[in-house]
């Protein structure tokens, strides 16, 4: 395991302050300015394949996406269900590890954010300069799945130092005064998983999701954005109305999975329903 040395500061998860708005900043102040809601699209790095996937991010980019999450294939994907593990699989098999996902983010070349979705191994495993390599290839912020708030205060330093916005989880448990530690030491955005359990597309929103919402914006001055099970434009405009954006990510790896045009046409919808007023 790659070791991180890191200065020590009275509250060692404390994030530098960054000389310019981030581009994620950056996006979400035009989106509150403009009164719209963010389109947070999610792809797995190599699915269908890698060619076809560098196609995918520019053309959901092109349809209406905001910000797009650029999954990191991972042989044990806890925290996703069967859409995203298979499409993780997939990847694997055409060879497609951090390195590789870094190679399609930056032939992809987008003008939209770009947030690294992964679980904490694959990032270890590409030594100290990972992060770094990830923000040459046009990477923007990331999402570590598997590391919360105070489970290894260096490694968290390392990651708030790196200059990338660091996308933190909120769950629907998630107690008033814990969600306000994890406010303050994220950036970007707040990832507030609309429902327990993993991954996936689901027939309606959870009925506690109102008073979460409420929870947490007393909690952050973060944009929040409502992830997990949502999968027709009509639960994205839905979702869209609580907070500041939401986040698709099965049911476009599917629509990806049958074709990309498909997977495009979808974007398409999920915009014009968050844009209809």
């Amino acid at each position: 395991m790659a070791s991180i040395s890191v200065t020590t500061s009275p509250d060692p998860l404390a994030l530098p302050s960054q000389p310019s708005m981030s581009r994620l900043a950056a996006r979400f102040a035009v989106l509150k300015n403009e009164g719209r809601k963010a389109l947070v699209c999610y792809v797995t790095a190599g699915h269908p394949d890698p060619v076809a996937c560098v196609a995918l991010i520019r053309g959901i980019a092109a349809a209406g996406a905001d910000v797009i999450e650029v999954g990191v294939p991972f042989s044990d994907p806890m925290a996703d269900g069967p859409v995203i593990q298979q499409s993780s699989q997939i990847a694997l098999g055409h060879g497609v590890n951090l390195d590789r996902t870094l190679a399609i983010v930056q032939e992809a070349a987008v003008e939209v954010p770009i947030v690294l979705f992964s679980y904490l191994n694959p990032v270890i495993a590409g030594g100290t300069e990972v992060l770094a390599r990830a923000r040459a290839a046009g990477v923007d912020g990331m999402i570590i799945t598997d590391l919360p708030v105070g489970a290894d205060p260096a490694r968290e330093q390392w990651f708030g130092a790196s200059g990338l916005d660091f996308v933190r989880l909120v769950a629907p448990t998630t107690p008033a005064a814990r969600m306000a530690e994890i406010g303050r030491h994220g950036g970007g955005f707040v990832y507030l998983i609309s429902r327990l359990g993993v991954t996936g597309e689901r027939a309606t929103l959870s009925a506690d999701l109102p008073e979460t919402v409420e929870r947490l914006r007393a909690s952050t001055a973060l944009p929040l954005c409502i992830g997990f099970g949502i999968s027709t434009p009509e639960q994205a405009k839905a979702a869209a109305a609580l907070g500041d954006g939401v986040v698709v990510g099965s049911a476009l790896v599917r629509a990806a999975g049958r074709s990309i045009a498909e997977a495009v046409a979808f974007t398409a919808s999920l915009r014009a329903a968050l844009d209809d007023r």
